[in-house]
């Protein structure tokens, strides 16, 4: 099954929405990320599978590709962790609402599922505004650093468990 989440590619200040496109399918077990990414970009799959996993998240060894969308703009860091984890739970069918389509998710997975702080959420937030994103999820450590940016939603979560809860509704 395919989903798709919102992102956040910074190169400079300047932002660039990407898609992260999970596809889950039967067939050879094996884990893809393409794209562009980088070298902690591809790290990503063994933080987010560990992170899944020890969040009591049932991950069977199936076939995963992870598209970073637009596969022309390099990819960099470890935020795209929560966004590709989020689009794995949602391919499992673990996130049902479909209504956070318009919500851009950025953050660096611990291996028992809880989110560390980033750099860069300041210029990201500003630039999700900039091209009508209204509404983010990210490090509770961070929530602080985006309230600033007036007019948008921000959800600052401790952990995996707690963006699944907060997108379930």
């Amino acid at each position: 099954m395919l989903s798709i989440t919102k992102s956040m590619a910074l190169h400079g200040l300047e932002g660039f929405l990407i898609d992260v496109q999970v596809d889950i399918s039967s067939g050879m077990p094996s884990w893809d990320v393409v794209g562009l990414p980088d070298v902690s970009v591809k790290e990503s799959k063994e933080r987010v599978r560990t992170a899944i996993k020890n969040s009591g998240y049932e991950l069977f060894s199936r076939k995963i590709v992870v598209n970073l969308a637009p596969a022309n703009i390099k990819k960099e860091g470890s935020i795209f962790d929560l966004p590709i984890a989020v689009g794995i739970l949602k391919s499992l069918e673990v996130i049902t609402q479909n209504q956070n389509d318009d919500i851009l998710m950025i953050g660096e997975l611990s291996l028992n599922g809880s989110l560390n702080p980033i750099n860069g959420a300041l210029p990201i937030c500003i630039e999700a505004k900039k091209q009508g994103i209204k509404k983010i999820i990210l490090p509770k450590q961070n929530e602080k650093e985006a309230s600033i940016i007036a007019g948008m939603e921000i959800f600052g979560a401790s952990d995996l468990n707690e963006v699944v809860k907060y997108l379930n509704g």
